[in-house]
């Protein structure tokens, strides 16, 4: 689609300026239309690449921020103009059948054969006003993503949310009853999304005054960006249980989970990968879990089990709160009996289009936990329950019952994100800072 994309929008150029007479103005336009598509492609592949090797285009620039404006605005209007040409066709060969079902049959005369007619004019051409209406909507199709675009990365990408969500959380304590969670995800520090940018969050954050604060993955985007300086305005947030977070899958493709995790340590943080810390709130405890960006596939394309050996860390005698990045663990984090799973990673599509009541996201492409709270029964197998009885209660007659083991509902909820990543846009997904509150079941 990107190919096909630029193709369309470089036959169009091509088209346009060959109708100007002054040749070396031609000329221009052309040869600057090339180079910044070979620096638009420069910046592409880096993004693809995830900055693993030495970059083609130099970071933190306005080519870089102008390919990926570009390359979403000329998509996305390459698709619109597609859309209305198809629906165009349709027009014609329906009014073309509609035509020849209603003309009159021709009478059969024995004697003579009919002369053949020749049809008006006005049959032979198409109707003015039908492709007077369809210029016009093509002209417009094309023009309004990039007007879309544009609002999407001046307005939208940097307007933050604070959303105040109620958390029914099952197994809760009444002392754990109305303690709030603040969340922050996919931060993406890099060239579309300043330090300022973060702190403004951060302050954000602070000023609801939780008792916990987390961030699920996704500091940075590229093994070029400044991890450092993420995790140094991360470390800004105040809450009394501290500040806990997980690896995402761009510290992955960046090979900065490690670093990550050494940066969180003497800040003061702890990075969950794989383990949990058992916390206290009001003299009742429950167990925060945290694990590294969990893959769903091999290279290879065989299908991996989500969250594996992680239920020897899941406790039966207190709440369980997963952070985990991608929120397709959920399903199996309902199986362990975890109560309440934040993720983050959609960045809610990052676009949303909104049609007859439908949200068209591409995060749909990807998962079934695109923003916000979900909801899915505990389904505890017989094997993870042993597990949870071998590691949570060899040394105690209190083992958990089935009815213990699987309380009514698991919780999934997905941030939406602060950063970006391909196109610096938002358009109907604002970033998100949440505030969550947790409520007994």
């Amino acid at each position: 689609m990107l190919f096909l994309s630029q193709r369309f929008w470089y036959r169009s150029i091509w088209r346009v300026t060959a109708n100007w007479r002054t040749v070396w103005l031609r000329v221009a336009v052309r040869l600057v239309y090339i180079v910044l598509l070979l620096l638009i492609i420069g910046c592409a592949i880096d993004q693809f690449r995830m900055g693993r090797h030495a970059r083609l285009i130099p970071r933190d620039n306005l080519i870089e921020i102008f390919a990926g404006l570009w390359l979403t605005s000329a998509l996305l209007s390459y698709v619109a103009v597609k859309v209305v040409r198809v629906i165009d066709r349709v027009w014609a060969s329906v009014r073309s059948a509609a035509r020849r079902n209603s003309a009159p049959a021709p009478v059969k005369v024995n004697a003579t054969p009919p002369e053949r007619r020749t049809p008006p004019a006005a049959e032979l051409l198409p109707d003015p006003s039908r492709r007077y209406f369809f210029r016009t909507a093509s002209a417009l199709a094309g023009a309004a993503p990039f007007l879309s675009v544009m609002y999407g990365f001046a307005a939208e990408r940097l307007d933050y949310h604070l959303r105040r969500v109620d958390i029914p959380t099952a197994n809760l304590p009444p002392a754990l009853d109305g303690m709030k969670i603040v969340q922050l995800s996919d931060i993406h520090l890099s060239g579309y999304m300043s330090r300022a940018d973060v702190r403004r969050a951060v302050e954000m954050a602070n000023a609801e005054g939780a008792d916990l604060a987390v961030v699920t993955g996704d500091f940075i985007t590229s093994a070029a960006d400044p991890l450092a300086d993420c995790v140094e305005e991360i470390s800004q947030l105040r809450a009394p249980l501290g500040i806990f977070g997980c690896n995402g899958n761009h510290e992955i493709y960046a090979r900065a989970e490690d670093a990550a995790q050494l940066l969180f340590a003497q800040a003061g943080m702890k990075l969950l990968r794989h383990e949990n810390a058992q916390l206290a709130f009001r003299g009742a405890r429950f167990n925060l879990l945290g694990v590294d960006y969990q893959r769903e596939r091999t290279p290879g394309g065989h299908r991996l089990q989500m969250l594996p050996d992680l239920a020897p860390l899941v406790r039966r005698d207190m709440p369980n709160i997963l952070l985990s990045h991608n929120p397709n663990t959920f399903n199996r984090a309902a199986e362990l009996g975890i109560e309440l799973s934040l993720a983050g990673h959609t960045h809610g599509g990052q676009i949303q289009v909104e049609i007859l009541d439908h949200r068209l996201s591409p995060a749909r492409f990807i998962t079934d936990y695109i923003a916000g709270a979900y909801f899915r029964p505990m389904t505890m197998p017989a094997a993870n329950l042993r597990a949870l009885k071998d590691a949570n209660y060899s040394a105690s007659n209190d083992a958990p019952t089935a009815s213990h083991a699987q309380p009514a509902l698991s919780v999934l909820y997905v941030n939406r994100g602060l950063g970006t990543v391909g196109a610096p846009v938002r358009l109907g997904v604002p970033p998100e800072i949440t505030l969550i509150t947790l409520r007994r079941a």
